[in-house]
């Protein structure tokens, strides 16, 4: 446990709010309270207090929580409600991912309070990818159309490659990863249930 950790009472609606986007990762996750807590190095009970908006974390316990949910810091804090809503998610207010040594960006494209299913906007540059080794979830199915470019895809050690206006769809228990198959930057559409950021 970091024996640095710090956080203030508060009884602002904000810190309920983040800590109630805090929750709802964690649970998309299915992480328990000790595997986020272990990973951020800070105790079991500052993270329940800030996921019950009781505590604010402080920056470096935020950045470590955040690290341990493998997202953005930025998805914590929305833009002005007019830029978005429960049903519709405008252009401007797209979460974004960048997995720089992976030469791939993500854009959350379906609203967070839909839990149940998740449409990103994947773009994979030239030699980039999820990496050589294919993985899985532990529930649920995967589906997708390509957009531009040329993508490659293996499927429980089937390799395909889809053009723009090919789909696919797949259990996402099967052992799977995708990489860009040409020369030029790869665009799909990638939907996933449930949800996993």
């Amino acid at each position: 446990m970091d024996h640095n950790e710090t956080a203030e009472r508060v009884d602002e609606p904000e810190s309920a709010e983040l800590g109630r986007k805090i929750r709802m990762r964690r649970t998309i996750r299915g992480l328990s309270l000790q595997d986020v807590a272990s990973q951020a190095d800070i105790s079991v009970s500052l993270l329940s207090q800030i996921e019950r908006g009781v505590s604010t974390p402080s920056l470096k316990s935020l950045g470590q929580i955040c690290a341990a949910l493998k997202m953005p810091v930025g998805w914590l804090f929305d833009l002005p409600k007019e830029e978005h809503d429960d049903v519709v998610v405008r252009a401007s207010a797209r979460r974004s991912m960048n997995f720089g040594p992976l030469g791939m960006t993500k854009d959350l494209l379906s609203p967070d309070c839909v839990p149940g299913i998740q449409m990103l906007r994947i773009v994979v540059k030239p030699g980039g990818g999820t990496g050589p080794q294919p993985y899985n979830n532990p529930q649920g199915a995967k589906c997708g159309i390509v957009l531009s470019g040329k993508l490659g895809l293996e499927v429980d050690g089937r390799e395909y490659e889809l053009g723009p206006g090919d789909s696919f769809a797949f259990q996402a228990t099967k052992m799977h990863r995708i990489w860009c198959a040409g020369g030029e930057p790869v665009e799909l559409i990638w939907v996933v249930s449930p949800a996993v950021y």
